[in-house]
């Protein structure tokens, strides 16, 4: 019997090693570094190669598809493929850490650092897990295999690209999420919205904050004509926001801060835009800042366009603005949307085009991502949870569904499966994500189990 928690114990300073170096490369997308051989730019690419690296020298068999996406695998060739759905980017890392985003600090017990939970800290905590079974010797019938995409955060190209050459796994996990479980996620929809006419006559010049449509737009910059610099302040200070204010060339240059958050939580958020748009309503008689001030500001269930719901299982639709560009020469504002399986998007779509054509609004762009469903009497659910319950001994917190998507999805029979414990602070795509090192610990013996249950140990 081999006792993988010594296992775990005697490889701790190893384990945090190899998790502080990969955290220390800030993999964000980078498309002005992008080529043939690093297709989402070079910092993305080295993460990929770092892991890929570190698995050759452990000994496992590997395989990389280009820049795109690389695999690891151990088991038996003949059997079922059960695929660990891991991603190597992070989203940028945005501003007032109380460490820097990638030196990987350790305080307290905790690990600091851009993707320390989402998701390099539980890809490596499944990595080790699959290390130490192979290390043991462990025959299973099937073949554990363990994906590193490369485009998560942004279009999923990566691992797109890796399923055009390689096979699709059976079944199996993405560790990038919360335990005990999730087998059920929400569609996703996204919309990019553009003003058909601009008013030289008006007081705006631009507003412009964002950068992804998953994160709730955190801090914006508004130019205008007229000076409204003590109206600018009482507002900020009546809601509690940073703010600054500057003149450059006769104009006015306005500053508001909110609070990044995932998309698929926006009320945990403050979005600067929509209280900059909320702010100039008064003022400005730009269209896009009306809308925006009328139909989006402090809403996140779509109440305000008359299109919430709330479904039994899955909880309501939600609404982020993530980016947003408004200015003469080109407008942008995007939406991204998260909702339940139940939910009738084509009365969405019908009645979003007439709300958005009254403000002589145009929307450009937009995408639909299903919703991923596995039941919960799935043996696949079942088997992973009991792998969470034994090494826990917490049965009061049961599987779930939520707003977020994962690499689960592209499986048919995949769920995501932790990394993040019930009780513990949710950080991602905010500043001072944090890993907690006992949560990382812990998360590696849970993955053991799980492997070895899909795996299925050759006695």
């Amino acid at each position: 019997m081999v006792n993988f928690k010594q296992i775990v114990e005697n490889n701790k300073e190893l384990i945090i090693k190899k998790t502080q170096e990969l955290i220390q490369i800030p993999s964000v997308l980078d498309e002005s570094s992008s080529s043939e051989d690093a297709p989402f730019g070079i910092k993305i690419k080295e993460a990929l190669d770092y892991m890929m690296n570190l698995a050759k020298e452990d000994g496992f068999e590997t395989a990389l598809d280009g820049g795109y996406a690389g695999h690891v695998n151990y088991g038996n060739k003949n059997g079922k493929i059960i695929g660990v759905l891991c991603h190597l980017d992070v989203v940028p890392e945005g501003t007032d850490w109380l460490y820097p985003p990638y030196a990987a600090s350790i305080v307290d017990g905790k690990m600091y650092g851009r993707g320390t939970t989402d998701d390099k800290g539980p890809t490596m905590a499944a990595y080790f897990a699959l290390k130490f079974i192979k290390d043991a010797g462990i025959k299973i019938k099937n073949q554990i295999r363990i994906i590193f995409g490369t485009d998560e955060e942004t279009g999923w190209r990566g691992i797109a690209h890796y399923l055009q050459n390689f096979p699709m796994p059976d079944m199996g996990f993405a560790p990038d999420a919360s335990f005990p479980l999730i087998y059920g996620e929400k569609g996703r929809m996204s919309y990019d919205l553009t003003l058909n006419s601009w008013d030289d006559e008006d007081i705006l010049v631009s507003i412009t904050g964002g950068e992804r449509y998953n994160v709730v737009l955190e801090e914006v910059k508004a130019i205008v004509k007229k000076d409204l610099t003590k109206e600018f302040e009482t507002y900020a200070k009546d809601n509690n926001l940073e703010y600054n204010v500057e003149v450059i060339d006769n104009l006015y240059h306005l500053t508001l801060k909110g609070k990044a958050a995932h998309a698929m939580e926006p009320h945990k958020g403050v979005n600067a835009g929509t209280h900059m748009c909320n702010f100039l309503k008064d003022y400005s008689n730009n269209q896009m800042v009306k809308y925006v001030a009328d139909k989006h500001h402090l809403s996140h269930v779509c109440e305000k366009l008359g299109l919430d719901y709330e479904d039994y299982e899955m909880g309501p639709i939600t609404c982020n603005i993530g980016i947003m560009n408004i200015n003469k020469e080109a407008t942008r504002v995007t939406l991204d949307l998260r909702y339940p399986v139940r939910y009738d998007t084509d009365n969405f779509n019908k009645k979003l085009e007439e709300i958005t054509s009254k403000f002589n609004i145009s929307i450009t762009d937009k995408t639909n991502k299903t919703p991923h469903y596995v039941s919960p009497e799935d043996d696949l659910v079942k088997l992973l949870y009991q792998a969470y319950v034994k090494n826990t001994n917490d049965s009061v917190n049961k599987p779930f569904t939520i707003g977020g998507g994962t690499y689960a999805s592209i499986l048919e029979r995949a769920v995501a499966f932790g990394m993040m414990m019930p009780d513990e602070e949710e950080l991602c795509h905010q500043r001072n994500e944090y890993l907690n090192l006992d949560t990382l610990f812990k998360g590696i013996l849970i993955y053991i189990d799980a492997m070895l249950a899909l795996g299925e140990v050759d006695a």
